[in-house]
């Protein structure tokens, strides 16, 4: 008998059927070839016949030429770093978009001459906190902390930080760590649960670049604590940073506790960071507050250089600041009674496709690294335990979370108009 793997076709001959040329212009040659080659491997395998080794190859494209895929977030978690932080607002995508080819950055149209990176962007950012006397804008929150302990700290002076707040702000990197590979040296103070005003004033001498105020994000020390804010600690005589991390620019009504730059500013700090895809709801970006000179001081610093955002980043930070409200700020503030109707009517939906699916009350979170222990009432659909890996695995992906025994698919954090979509991925789920 002749052996069917004599019938599997040539590479560049499977390459020439046109969906595979159409694919190749999309998303480039070496993706489009790996997906020939695993269907042939298939075929060779016996796992698929050799006349299927096209239709398979075309099956098996990825839509983009980047691994990085859209994903529903259902776990209830509003700001959801591994899931990326803040998803942008329509208007920030639009921004991306058009900044994404040939575009002004650094160019004034008017004058044909050099103009300052990012105008437009920084402008939105003092509108958005009128009494900064300077702004500017870095990579991430500790390339904010990173330039601001170079700046005024590199040269070996201190930095008088609490012990309470020599925090690890996640993949393993820490404050500390992050501080004293600058030259900096840390002068802590107080003890891990308690530190009073006097434990800064004692450490405070000619050697001392600024206090750092960090606010620990992501836990909670409760019991018999005691820590100094920003207006307690403003009379030392030196300068006070403050990093609120979460990028709360405004106190808001449901987060008493979380601090902002606003109040910071108000209370004293003479610079304050914050992240710009938490809160706010834009892009990763490091935001800078704070007295017009040290914001001089730090931008025209030689690390700036290496810490600056582009195009991109400029453009949905921009967008996020003038235009219509991003959805983490609209999740924090929607109606939270008209969740558990959704989560009814999606349960009924499903349920009439035989799926054991019921609606249940349950808490969200903010997540990334802000407003530590509030709970923010939601609902959800309960699934069996079964769909959590399912869903993970679906085109597009869902992600739930697993309470008891159960795939919880939180949507505090779907908007609305996805139901439709987490419907048919559950249903799809349901029979593979």
């Amino acid at each position: 008998m002749t052996d069917p793997r004599r019938h599997i076709p040539r590479t560049d001959a499977v390459l020439a059927d046109p969906r595979l040329v159409k694919a190749v212009a999309r998303i480039g040659y070496p993706l489009v070839k790996k997906a020939v080659v695993d269907a042939q491997q298939r075929a060779r395998t016996g796992e698929i016949p050799p006349e299927s080794i096209v239709e398979a190859a075309v099956d098996a494209l990825p839509r983009h030429a980047s691994g990085l895929r859209p994903v529903l977030n259902a776990t209830g978690i509003l700001v959801h770093t591994n899931l990326g932080r803040a998803p942008l607002s329509a208007a920030a995508v639009d921004a991306v978009a058009a900044a994404a080819g040939v575009t002004n950055v650094e160019f004034d149209l008017r004058t044909g001459q050099r103009a300052p990176r990012g105008r437009g962007a920084l402008e939105a950012l003092a509108a958005a906190v009128p009494t900064a006397g300077g702004v500017h804008v870095v990579n991430n929150n500790a390339a904010a902390l990173l330039l601001v302990a170079l700046a005024l700290a590199g040269d070996g002076r201190e930095i008088v930080i609490s012990r309470g707040e020599l925090v690890e702000i996640g993949d393993g990197f820490r404050i500390p760590e992050l501080l004293a590979c600058t030259g900096a040296k840390l002068r802590e103070v107080g003890a891990t649960n308690r530190c009073r005003p006097d434990d800064y004033a004692d450490a405070i001498n000619e050697r001392t670049a600024f206090v750092l105020k960090v606010h620990p994000s992501n836990f909670l020390v409760s019991g018999f604590t005691r820590e100094v804010g920003v207006s307690e600690l403003a009379g030392l005589g030196v300068p006070i940073v403050a990093d609120v991390g979460s990028g709360l620019l405004r106190p808001h009504p449901l987060l008493p506790d979380e601090p902002d730059v606003a109040t910071a500013l108000a209370e004293g700090a003479a610079l304050v960071t914050a992240s710009g895809d938490k809160l706010l709801g834009g892009p990763q970006a490091g935001l800078l507050f704070g007295a017009a000179d040290l914001v001089h001081r730090l931008r025209r610093h030689p690390a700036a250089r290496a810490l600056r955002v582009d195009k991109l980043t400029l453009a949905a930070l921009e967008a996020t600041l003038r235009g219509p409200l991003p959805p983490v700020p609209a999740m924090l503030i929607g109606s939270r009674s008209d969740l558990f109707g959704r989560a009814e009517k999606l349960a009924s939906e499903l349920r009439e496709s035989g799926i054991s699916a019921v609606p249940v009350q349950t808490e969200a979170a903010v997540g990334g690294g802000g407003a530590p222990g509030v709970r923010l009432p939601s609902a959800a659909v309960s699934l069996p335990a079964r769909f959590t890996a399912a869903l993970r695995a679906g085109e597009p992906p869902v992600v739930g979370r697993t309470d008891k025994d159960r795939c919880l698919l939180d949507l505090s954090t779907v908007d609305a108009a996805q139901d439709k979509v987490v419907a048919a991925a559950v249903r799809a789920a349901a029979v593979t």
